[in-house]
């Protein structure tokens, strides 16, 4: 009887905090889900495709995967309240697997970009779209790891990627994984299969920054230095003699004819170090480097030739955009 008397004298807590959750979820869900909406695309070369994506602004831009609509030249957009409108594409990062598309009204409901650098493992994390076509689903769980990585469609690093327990499938893909406030803590872009549990959203920060300039540009203008690179353990000997701090670099495997790195002077088979000084170990962080700022200006690459370590300078180009 104790037993059973210590265990009914938790039920009302118990109760009380599952209510908490609930009113928490069904509380972010009911603020969030009028900006939400379910996207239709279709191309000329290839079959029509769905996804989902959100308001981040009163006349009409709206967040989604750049997945989604990419090569997309019909995109139609089914709003929460039933209204069924065409989108037009107003800018397409594939590097960070996010677009911006805009419709043709006013006043619509829209979602804010929390502060991603403030979510925390273990949170609430509620994810909202249409999954398999079926428009204003929710799932929720909790964020199940920060500071992800995730190689997008181009190939290169989406870093500060969030890990959510929330589900995801097919569909999903451009909606908000957002707080229990309803303001968007990532933007939902993929799942491992056939794992249970593993789904990863970009970072809302990230998004923040990429949406605003597509808007403004179209397009996320990067650097290039024209080399096809490859990751690659330094000799210890050589390290050593040279002092330096890393055990790896990138090997230049292959060099676009008149790019910045055969101006340069690069050579196949040369090993680059670093970018201004900044270390480059593997391909990866040497992307990350060349950003749109670096366009036009004047930097020094390090690099082993066989054994001699050199220093020449390099002027990064504009990477001409993708189609």
């Amino acid at each position: 009887m104790l037993a059973t008397f210590a265990h009914d004298s938790t039920r009302p807590a118990d109760e009380a905090l599952i209510d908490a959750y609930s009113a928490a979820v069904s509380g972010a869900v009911a603020a969030a889900h009028p900006a939400v909406v379910h996207l239709e695309v279709r191309g000329n070369d290839a079959p029509g495709g769905s996804g989902s994506g959100f308001f981040i602004s009163p006349d009409g831009y709206l967040l989604t995967n750049s997945h989604v609509v990419h090569a997309s030249t019909t995109r139609t957009v089914f709003l929460a309240d039933g209204r069924k409108l065409p989108a037009d594409l107003i800018g397409d990062d594939p590097d960070t697997d996010l677009a911006v598309l805009r419709v043709s009204a006013d006043e619509l409901a829209h979602l804010a970009l929390a502060d991603s650098d403030a979510v925390r493992p273990g949170q609430i994390a509620i994810a909202i779209g249409s999954p398999m076509g079926f428009q204003q689903t929710v799932t929720a769980g909790i964020v199940s790891g920060l500071g992800r990585s995730l190689r997008g469609a181009s190939g290169r690093l989406i870093d500060s990627v969030i890990q959510t327990d929330a589900a995801l499938n097919p569909g999903n893909s451009g909606g908000p994984l957002v707080d229990t406030r309803g303001e968007v803590i990532g933007v939902n872009t993929a799942i491992i299969r056939p794992a249970q549990g593993i789904c990863f959203a970009i970072a809302s920060n990230t998004a923040r920054w990429v949406a605003a300039w597509l808007i403004k540009d179209g397009r996320i203008r990067r650097s290039f230095i024209g080399v096809a690179g490859q990751n690659v353990p330094l000799i210890r000997k050589v390290a050593r003699y040279h002092r330096l701090d890393q055990a790896t670099g990138v090997l230049v495997a292959g060099l676009e004819p008149a790019s910045p790195a055969a101006r340069a002077g690069l050579l196949e088979g040369d090993i680059v170090l670093a970018l201004d000084g900044v270390p480059t170990p593997a391909v990866d962080a040497l992307h990350k480097q060349l950003t749109g700022d670096r366009i036009g200006e004047r930097a020094i690459v390090t690099f082993l030739r066989g054994v001699e370590l050199r220093r020449h300078a390099i002027i990064p180009l504009e990477m001409p955009g993708r189609g």
